[in-house]
């Protein structure tokens, strides 16, 4: 709170819980706000049925869009998550001084991994020169030894961002240490084999995506597939099968799959792909509306932009990178 997000004296900070969040995190985030000078204020909903817009009919709307329309920060640590339901976009499009950032139930050990042990300045410089090259580029292709082989386009009307853990200006704040592309719409396609997919009874069993023109047309790998298609099938939403954002991760004190989804969508090397709701933040001027949103992961992969491999086997490689990158990695403590 002090050096992320830097709270100044009387700045009124909102933190969303529900049944399932743990106490004591909600409590340290109380207490930091509290000892930086911040206001805390804790609001606690029912449970959601779903993410996103499908948890509407469980949350006091009114209310809680009220008071997120007039706080400084707001800390999200629900289980199921406000980000991308009409709550969150109506707060994030009416409160311009709003510095937001979704936790969910990331765990505390998972926490102080992707949060602590590097250099903000370091991972700062890395990132936003990626994000730079992938605005030069006109495709992104991403491959993995587990399968995955897959394409898009990309389109400079739509979102590229970067979280490197400065959180002290308005902003739509994920955690620290990745790049994020939306992909140009209908332009995905090929085979997306995860490593760790959200919703999904067992990431042993492999979930593989066929995409094409930028939808889901087949999910693959075995009873876990089967369950899967249910799930997405049970929205009858078409947006559900729609890609929505593209993340490269590169945070240097994620080192490997944890199982906690906002941890592994930043490890060193791996890619995320969401799917679902877009918002109109990140795609105008009217963003992809979808029931809900969610998430997998593929570790260790290659990408290219254009004809450029910038990471190989979850290694950074690109010369205009690398430096950087060791850089970086040679600064990281282990947590």
């Amino acid at each position: 709170m002090e050096t992320m997000f830097q709270v100044k004296e009387g700045e009124s900070v909102a933190i969303t819980i529900d049944p399932e969040t743990d106490p004591d995190i909600t409590d340290g985030f109380y207490t930091a706000t509290a000892n930086a000078g911040g206001i805390p204020m804790i609001i606690k909903a029912p449970t959601g049925r779903a993410d996103g817009q499908a948890g509407m009919a469980d949350w006091p709307a009114k209310a809680m869009t009220a008071a997120l329309c007039e706080v400084d920060i707001w800390i999200e640590l629900n289980s199921t998550i406000i980000l991308y339901s009409d709550i969150w976009e109506t707060a994030m499009a009416q409160n311009k001084k709003l510095r937001y950032l979704i936790l969910a139930s990331t765990p505390v050990d998972s926490m102080l991994r992707i949060f602590t042990g590097y250099d903000i300045s370091i991972l700062d410089k890395l990132l936003y020169k990626v994000m730079e090259m992938s605005k030069a580029c006109t495709q992104i292709r991403i491959t993995s030894e587990n399968g995955t082989d897959v394409t898009y386009k990309t389109d400079l009307n739509y979102s590229f961002d970067y979280d490197s853990g400065d959180f002290s200006k308005p902003k739509f704040g994920t955690a620290p240490g990745y790049v994020n592309v939306v992909p140009k719409l209908g332009s995905m396609n090929g085979r997306i084999v995860f490593d760790v997919l959200m919703h999904s009874e067992s990431n042993t069993e492999k979930i593989s995506f066929d995409m094409k023109d930028g939808k889901i047309i087949q999910v693959s790998g075995g009873q876990s597939a089967e369950k899967f298609s249910q799930y997405l099938s049970d929205f009858d939403d078409p947006n559900m099968y729609k890609i929505s954002h593209n993340m490269i991760g590169l945070n240097p004190s994620i080192r490997e799959l944890s199982g906690d989804i906002v941890e592994d969508e930043r490890v060193w090397g791996g890619v995320d792909f969401g799917f679902g709701h877009t918002s109109p933040i990140d795609m105008p001027p009217n963003g992809q509306s979808a029931k809900s949103h969610f998430d997998g992961v593929v570790a260790r992969a290659t990408i290219y932009l254009d004809d450029q491999k910038i990471v190989d086997n979850g290694v950074v490689c690109h010369p205009d990178l690398k430096g950087l990158a060791d850089e970086l990695l040679a600064a990281t403590l282990e947590v």
